[in-house]
């Protein structure tokens, strides 16, 4: 074959070229740093409340998980958002592009103090039902009370970030949450030990430091609003009721996928408890591990979201398609590069999370798995993503909730704890769910049925 046919034939099919390359990694860097510094926070938060002994941190623990899972369903606000300003933008409708976000904000309200006042009133009787240590649970519930109490923020800061997203200005995102985070850290030091001659309030102190760091993003995202987004209808015009209703139904599928997965991932737990509880320590690590290691992959497929809804705004489909091709294929190679790298490391890196071997050998195989199936993992969400951005998120919703809920959950515990097949088991059907959900979204991104959505 020639060098010229030969290099055309390697190369160009799967590697976008430079110029998009460049714009993939001009949104996608900025919310990967941001969500790298989640990570520190979450490491540094802790190493400060570890200090308070096991019950403290079991009650953070729990909490934090149980706070996410309460937040989840307003967290899909962010897809209306960002697939509705994208698109106005491609449109060329600047001087609205920020009117989705005014949506949000009013959405976020509407469903987030509702929502918010029942949960904290559900709280104590709730986390009965996630530990049986009455220290735990005391220290717990007002742990997560105080956390759910940022409820509403959190929905507004989450339609800041589509926005940011939709308009190429994630370094806004960034800026605010690293703003954020260093608040938390420093109140965290002041609210859990007592400095500065504030009172030693542990545990609760850890969770109102998260509380007033969320509010104070929420503050500098309206700073950044006004200063950059005002001439784009921040603040100018409320959405009329067809707008807001348009947006309310592309947001609820992504908000009840969002719910549905986080619930997913508790199941998942809960399925691994009856297999034994070695089987749950190394659960927990390869499912942090996983989150850690797709955080490149989700900048990716949220720049995959605005680009796809972008093109759609300028009725260039061939471009939006392409675009989702693209940023599949970056991940993909993302995936496959990062799998042939921690084949062979997947025992020292087991090891130093886990010092029990027996415990880092049940987790080693499945890891491996992992490992083979992470390029599909990260295709098949970018592909979802662009899905949401061509305003097709109830198609999105159906593929992650079947797949999850229809075939992974009901065989994991089958092949798992019924059959005796062990995590090795669970992992293996999980590389199969993972494989299987991308390659659907391949199918139906490359169907386009997408095309004549109007949003």
């Amino acid at each position: 074959m020639p060098e010229s046919r030969l290099r055309h034939f390697t190369l160009t099919p799967f590697i976008p070229p430079k110029e998009r390359r460049a714009r993939i990694w001009a949104i996608a860097l900025p919310i990967m740093g941001g969500m790298m510094s989640q990570n520190i926070l979450n490491l540094v938060d802790i190493g400060m409340v570890g200090r308070l002994g096991d019950a403290a941190l079991a009650a953070t623990g729990i909490g934090s998980f149980s706070s996410y899972l309460a937040i989840s369903f307003i967290l899909g606000l962010s897809a209306g958002v960002q697939a509705l300003a994208a698109r106005r933008l491609g449109e060329k409708r600047h001087s609205e592009t920020a009117i989705p976000l005014n949506g949000g904000l009013i959405l976020a309200l509407l469903i987030g103090l509702p929502l918010c006042a029942v949960l904290i009133w559900a709280a104590p009787w709730a986390f009965t039902f996630l530990s049986d240590d009455p220290q735990v649970v005391l220290l717990g519930t007002s742990y997560l009370q105080v956390r759910l109490a940022s409820m509403v923020a959190v929905g507004i800061n989450f339609s800041f970030r589509g926005y940011w997203s939709a308009i190429h200005l994630t370094g806004v995102y960034l800026k605010t949450i690293v703003i954020m985070h260093l608040i938390n850290i420093f109140l965290n030091w002041v609210l859990i030990f007592g400095n500065l001659g504030a009172p030693e309030l542990g545990v609760y102190g850890a969770g109102l430091a998260t509380t007033i760091s969320v509010f104070c993003g929420t503050a500098i995202y309206f700073f950044y609003g006004w200063r950059h987004a005002r001439d784009k209808g921040f603040l100018q015009a409320i959405p009329s009721r067809h707008t807001l209703w348009q947006q309310l139904k592309l947001s609820f599928p992504a908000s009840m996928q969002q719910l549905f997965f986080s619930a997913g991932l508790v199941t998942l737990v809960w399925i691994v408890g009856h297999i034994g509880t070695a089987e749950v320590a190394a659960v927990n690590v390869l499912m942090t591990f996983h989150i850690t290691a797709i955080l490149p992959a989700f900048g990716i497929a949220l720049a995959a979201t605005t680009l796809v809804g972008n093109a759609l705004g300028r009725k260039d489909v061939e471009d939006a398609a392409r675009w989702g091709w693209d940023a599949a294929a970056l991940t993909a190679i993302y995936g496959l590069v990062l799998g042939l790298i921690l084949i062979p490391l997947a025992r020292p890196i087991l090891g130093f999370f886990l010092t029990n071997p027996e415990t880092a050998d049940l987790a080693h195989l499945p890891m491996i798995l992992w490992a083979l199936a992470i390029g599909f993992d990260t295709m098949g969400m970018v592909l979802m993503n662009a899905l949401i951005g061509a305003g097709d998120t109830r198609r999105s919703m159906w593929i992650s909730v079947t797949a999850q809920w229809g075939f992974f959950l009901p065989l994991a515990y089958l092949v798992g704890p019924v059959l005796g097949y062990g995590l090795l088991g669970v992992w293996l059907v999980n590389a199969i769910y993972r494989a299987g959900q991308a390659l659907v979204c391949a199918q139906q991104w490359h169907a386009r049925k997408w095309v004549g959505i109007e949003i």
